[in-house]
């Protein structure tokens, strides 16, 4: 569990510094985010999730 909010915690500080370093750079990726299909989406979120379990698991593996 403490993993998780360590994960959760990360995920908002990266999210947090592209905020801020880069305001229009995250409005405009947003909006093409919320302009693209749902199918596109549905997509993209598979194929992240996939990588980010492939990265916990290589971690786990050989860190």
């Amino acid at each position: 569990m403490t993993d998780l909010i360590a994960a959760l915690g990360l995920a908002l500080a990266v999210e947090g510094i592209l905020f801020a370093a880069f305001p229009d750079g995250m409005r405009r990726a947003m909006y093409e985010a919320a302009h693209s299909p749902s199918d596109r989406m549905r997509i993209v979120g598979i194929v992240s999730a996939v990588i980010g379990l492939g990265v916990i698991w290589l971690v786990r593996q050989f860190g």
